[in-house]
C-alpha cells in the first residue's frame, strides 16, 4: 500500500497482561482489583486515506467511506431517528454489502455531555479514546440472540456480521476525528477480550493490544454528505476481516477554534 501522508497521535492501547481488562458500569466491592483498558498509549502514525477512499474493502481493511444523503436533521427527535434515520440506514448497509436482511438495533448521538459513561444513554460524550472493536467471537452470536430471539437459531445458521455507520450530524468534523485500523495489519492474538461488568450480567468487546505492524488510517474533515461504515463482526471464517479496531483521537493540528464534533453512530446486523 501507497505511503501517504499522514500525522502522529497518541491512542490508547490496552496492556495484555493475562487477565481480560474490565469496565464496572455500577460501584464494584473496594477488595475488587481492577484491570482498566485503554493504558498503553503509543504513538502511531495515522495516514490520511482519502486517496484510498475507493480502493478500501470491508473485507479486507474492514470499513469503507462513502456519500450519504444528508437532507435528514431531526437528530434531536430520537423517535423521527428511529422511524427515518433508521431506514436510510439499512438501504445504505444493504447497498454496500450486498446483504439481504438488515437490522437496526441501537444508535448513539456524540456530543459534549458529562464523560461519566454510568449517566450515558443514547446522547454520550463526543468520543471513545479506547481501540476498541464492538464484538467478540462470543458476543456477536449473543447480540442476535438477544435481539432476535425467535429468528436466530436459523440467521445463525447463516453468515451475519455486524456493521456500525458512522456519520457527522450537521456540520464537518474538525476535532476528534475516527481512525480505523487496517483489519490486514491485526493478527487475531491482538484482540483482547475486555469485560463489561453490569449488576445483572457480563458483556464483552475486544480492545487491541499494541503491535508496530498496525497501519492506522482517517478521512480528514468528514461532511455530513459523507458516513464511514464499519465492521465490527463476521461470523465469516474464510480470511475476510472479522473485526476491525477503531478509535477517536486527538489532531495535533486541531486549531483551536475548531467546530465541536457531533456525530451519530448506529450500530447494525446484517444477514447474507
Amino acid at each position: 500500500m501507497t505511503d501517504l501522508h499522514a500525522v502522529r497521535a497518541t491512542l490508547n492501547y490496552s496492556e495484555d497482561n493475562g487477565q481480560p481488562p474490565d469496565y464496572y458500569f455500577y460501584e464494584p466491592d473496594p477488595s475488587v482489583k481492577i484491570n482498566p483498558p485503554g493504558t498503553d498509549v503509543h504513538e502511531m502514525a495515522i495516514h490520511d486515506a482519502w486517496p484510498l477512499r475507493h480502493d478500501i474493502r470491508l473485507d479486507k481493511e474492514g470499513f469503507e467511506l462513502h456519500d450519504f444523503d444528508p437532507s435528514f436533521k431531526d437528530f434531536g427527535d430520537e423517535a423521527q431517528v428511529k422511524q427515518v434515520f433508521y431506514q436510510q440506514v439499512v438501504d445504505f448497509v444493504k447497498t454496500h454489502t450486498g446483504a439481504k436482511r438488515v437490522e437496526v438495533f441501537d444508535h448513539t448521538i456524540r456530543q459534549r455531555l458529562p464523560a461519566d459513561l454510568k449517566q450515558q444513554t443514547e446522547v454520550q460524550r463526543p468520543a471513545v479514546l479506547l481501540v476498541h472493536s464492538d464484538y467478540t467471537v462470543k458476543s456477536g452470536p449473543q447480540r442476535v440472540h438477544d435481539i432476535l430471539p425467535y429468528d436466530a437459531p436459523q440467521l445463525l445458521q447463516g453468515r451475519v456480521a455486524f456493521y456500525n455507520v458512522w456519520k457527522p450530524l450537521y456540520q464537518r468534523v474538525e476535532e476528534l476525528p475516527l481512525a480505523m485500523c487496517d483489519a490486514s495489519t491485526h493478527d487475531e492474538g491482538d484482540m483482547l477480550r475486555m469485560e463489561l461488568k453490569y449488576l445483572d450480567r457480563t458483556g464483552e468487546i475486544y480492545v487491541m493490544r499494541h503491535s508496530p505492524k498496525h497501519r492506522w488510517m482517517f478521512f480528514p474533515f468528514m461532511e455530513a454528505h459523507h458516513a464511514l461504515i464499519l465492521k465490527t463482526y463476521d461470523s465469516a471464517t474464510d480470511g475476510r476481516c472479522r473485526f476491525m479496531g477503531h478509535s477517536a483521537f486527538e489532531h495535533p493540528d486541531t486549531a483551536p477554534d475548531a467546530l465541536k464534533r457531533e456525530s451519530i453512530e448506529v450500530r447494525t446486523m446484517a444477514f447474507f
